[in-house]
């Protein structure tokens, strides 16, 4: 017996040839067909806040990945709001004003020495050797203490210190401590008997 001249045929599989043809018809028709969804009308959306949109910054590239505002920040405005830190050389005879005078150096202020003679010639506390980093405004504070009024004339860039009236004629005494009566145990009294 011979076989049969037919070379490709299995018997039994020419299901398995027709079936990835079958599945892709399939897979494109789904794709090509879609569902019409009717257009919903667009609802009216308001801005929470129009202005911030309005205003213009102006930005350039600085490096690969920043960029930077081209408008001086509040410390290049205000002078006084820049953030200082600073050590004060450690000698044992420094006084409030070596310290103001070091603060000041770079910060496009000077001082007046009129009006401040006596704060200047205090001695620096351990505590004011080192300040910050801290706003010029605060630092400039705490050199001077709560005695002294700080003054800035912004016309000729000076930092003036006027003495309070109210503390110049007081000295300071600390107040002493409140004592809560209500709170205290009532006093043990003792029976005595006869």
């Amino acid at each position: 017996m011979r076989p049969s001249c037919q070379p490709f045929r299995i018997a039994g599989r020419s299901h398995l040839i027709r079936l990835p043809g079958l599945l892709l018809a399939a897979m494109a028709s789904g794709c090509a067909m879609t569902n019409a969804v009717p257009p919903t009308p667009a609802s009216k959306v308001t801005d929470i806040a129009p202005e911030a949109l309005m205003e213009f910054v102006p930005v350039t590239r600085y490096g690969r990945y920043t960029l930077v505002e081209l408008a001086p920040t509040a410390a290049q405005h205000d002078l006084l709001l820049q953030v200082v830190d600073v050590e004060v050389p450690g000698t044992l005879g420094a006084t409030v004003g070596d310290a103001l005078r070091h603060l000041v150096l770079r910060s496009g202020y000077r001082l007046c020495d009129e009006q401040s003679a006596d704060l200047l010639a205090l001695p620096l506390p351990a505590a004011h050797y080192r300040l910050g980093p801290i706003l010029l405004r605060d630092a400039l504070l705490t050199l001077a203490g709560p005695a002294w009024d700080l003054q800035v004339d912004d016309g000729e860039r000076k930092v003036c210190f006027i003495r309070r009236l109210r503390e110049a004629r007081t000295p300071h005494e600390p107040k002493p401590p409140e004592i809560n009566r209500s709170a205290e145990p009532p006093p043990l009294i003792r029976e005595v008997s006869p």
